[in-house]
């Protein structure tokens, strides 16, 4: 039936009411029950895997014992097993700058031009005792807490290179060459630098995308900063077992017959050396020693691994997309292995 309403002015509105617009509206109402029935959640996903692990033990025990998959798993074991202090340690530093340093700290700090500030910052790299997986999420902190971008990626390159505890790594692995102890100081400080004063000079605010962090004011500062620690330990985490993964199903696939064939060419055995550190992805402070290892290989092709290894890797690639955005790990990863490796073979002609 027509509904009539009469409206200020005198004039009288027919509205008519569509019976299919109501049977419409339920048929919406009830397709979006169907779909919210429909959707499983985390609970009821994990029973099901669960429970399609125990229906099929017994091929997935026998494809976990084959050869390439245990050493698959002892990879990506050794690889987590190694960054998660380090990880760990950096989300720590990360939510200790974002509540308890206020952000006048590093005006203070830093000078005020971006391209003075990138050579504090990198020396600044010596300060922290950590690894790569440490400098992501400190790096994102001084972004987010001001810091110019170029001085804060300069800190994220250096530090896990140039700390004292990796220095005194790389004097232990090479005690016949102390050199290399200062050529690895040397080239990874001069690659981070010029690493921040190209971002610097050609970067664009756009590619450089910090996550959202969740707003901890009018909290007190110790839930402020557990909120802050468990959000960094879920988001750069996740990133880290991916490139773990990677790392581990890269290293059961490269036949090992392979490095000894390019040991004997001065160019390719840098270039080898610097593709092996980004598969590895080893913790800066154990890489000396597996770079040591390599006898085969010219000082200055290790130098080279020591070099790339904790300025871009799987792992690292993985975080910094996540931390940063992919559209600036595609473009910063690979300007820095190319600039890295360049440094470093430069470094080591003239050092070693």
């Amino acid at each position: 039936m027509p509904s009539r309403t009469t409206g200020g002015t005198g004039h009288v509105a027919t509205t008519k009411t569509a019976p299919h617009d109501s049977a419409e509206h339920e048929d919406t109402e009830a397709g979006g029950g169907a779909e919210e029935g429909r959707r499983l959640d985390s609970p009821l996903l994990l029973t099901l895997l669960l429970l399609t692990a125990v229906m099929f033990q017994d091929p997935i025990r026998g494809a976990l014992a084959a050869p390439v998959m245990q050493s698959w798993m002892t990879v990506f074991v050794a690889v987590m097993v190694q960054a998660l202090p380090f990880l760990v340690l950096g989300v720590l530093l990360s939510a200790a700058i974002a509540v308890f340093v206020p952000p006048s700290f590093f005006a203070r700090a830093l000078p005020k031009h971006p391209a003075l500030a990138v050579p504090v910052a990198g020396a600044a790299g010596a300060v922290l005792p950590g690894c790569e997986c440490a400098s992501v999420p400190v790096a994102g902190a001084l972004v987010r807490r001001g810091v110019t971008p170029a001085a804060a990626l300069a800190f994220l390159l250096s530090a896990p290179a140039i700390n004292p505890i990796v220095l005194t790594a790389t004097a232990v692995a090479f005690p016949g060459n102390p050199e290399m102890v200062l050529a690895r100081f040397v080239a990874s400080l001069l690659v981070a630098c010029s690493m921040g004063w190209l971002w610097h000079r050609l970067g664009r605010a756009d590619w450089l995308r910090p996550p959202e962090r969740t707003s901890y004011e009018g909290q007190g500062r110790g839930p402020a900063f557990w909120g802050s620690v468990r959000h960094d330990v879920t988001h750069a985490g996740g990133f880290l077992v991916i490139g773990a993964m990677a790392a581990a199903t890269l290293k059961a696939m490269v036949p090992a017959d392979w490095l000894g064939l390019a040991a004997g060419h001065p160019v390719l055995s840098v270039l080898v050396l610097a593709v092996l550190a980004v598969l590895l992805s080893l913790c800066s402070e154990a890489d000396a020693f597996v770079a040591a290892s390599l006898t085969q290989f010219s000082l200055t092709a290790r130098l080279t691994f020591l070099v790339v290894g904790p300025m871009i890797d799987l792992k690292l690639f993985a975080m910094q997309a996540g931390t940063f955005g992919r559209a600036f790990a595609l473009r910063f990863a690979p300007a820095t292995f190319a600039l890295a490796v360049a440094v470093s073979a430069l470094t080591g002609t003239v050092l070693l």
